[in-house]
């Protein structure tokens, strides 16, 4: 596996597209778990060459203190991608991405409001600027992305449809751990305790969605469904919504493909979770 540090060092991107060798993204900010190299699994299997991006982005943390305490190893990080048959990890420094003057942000209306777009302000934009460079730079015919971040799969999605971008976006199943708690870098931060709680908040939505498939009244779930997650424990729930899958239009009843969606705090740590309906 090489690593590559500037946007120069990915021009062996060229030579592969040369020979006919098809290229997928991974794109990460690093702390990697099983999650992550499940997307790496999936773009071995679908393409010849495989790269995947490492960078703790800046512009999508709406928190400073988040951005601080994100977990940062570089080293892990590629001793966990180097078996996995990976060609190239694109780790640049900051001012690779963003050097003096950078002044242009991609935002994308509609899909950003609501759910996590109201709580995080910010974060889509960075989240939306950050992945079109890395597509511009990477010139891969295909990205891979994880379902939890269902909201920002649905983005990406369409930013990649408005800007006429070239690359396929390929959405890749939750991974879970045994008790059904969502992979994600944050369950680090997670005390003994809460990390015992946590897996309740998938619990709830699980729940939930049979009872809607059900045709039960929706009010009545979702009202029944933060309870339950808050009397697990959690401190809050930020929100828990029905929303159509792909337009992630507010729903008020079930006839067409449809997410359960929520966000919800417990301790320090704010996880997401979500279901099909």
């Amino acid at each position: 596996m090489k690593i590559a540090r500037t946007v120069a060092d990915l021009r062996i991107v060229s030579d592969w597209q040369r020979s006919g060798q098809t290229v997928a993204l991974v794109p990460t900010m690093g702390a990697l778990h099983a999650g992550h190299l499940s997307l790496v699994g999936r773009a071995r299997a679908l393409c010849d060459r495989v790269i995947v991006t490492l960078f703790v982005n800046p512009r999508q943390f709406d928190r400073p203190e988040d951005l601080g305490k994100y977990p940062r190893s570089e080293e892990r990080d590629s001793a966990m991608l180097e078996p996995c048959g990976v060609d190239l990890l694109f780790a640049p420094p900051p001012e690779e991405i963003y050097p003096a003057g950078f002044a242009t942000t991609v935002s994308v209306a509609g899909l950003t409001s609501g759910m996590c777009g109201d709580f995080r302000p910010g974060h889509f934009d960075g989240m939306a600027t950050i992945v079109t460079k890395l597509f511009l730079m990477s010139r891969a015919e295909r990205a891979f992305f994880g379902e939890k971040d269902w909201q920002q799969l649905q983005i990406v999605r369409r930013l990649v449809q408005d800007l006429n971008i070239p690359i396929e976006i390929t959405g890749c199943p939750t991974v879970r751990e045994p008790d059904g708690l969502a992979m994600s870098s944050r369950n680090e931060r997670l005390s003994p305790g809460d990390r015992s709680i946590a897996p309740a908040l998938f619990a709830a939505l699980t729940h939930a969605a049979k009872r809607l498939q059900a045709g039960e009244e929706i009010e009545d779930i979702l009202f029944a469904a933060r309870k339950q997650i808050t009397d697990a424990g959690f401190d809050r729930v930020e929100y828990l919504e029905l929303r159509h899958h792909t337009t992630l239009e507010p729903l008020q009843h079930i006839g067409e493909p449809a997410r359960l969606l929520a966000a919800a705090w417990l301790g320090p740590v704010r996880l997401i979770d979500n279901v099909p309906v």
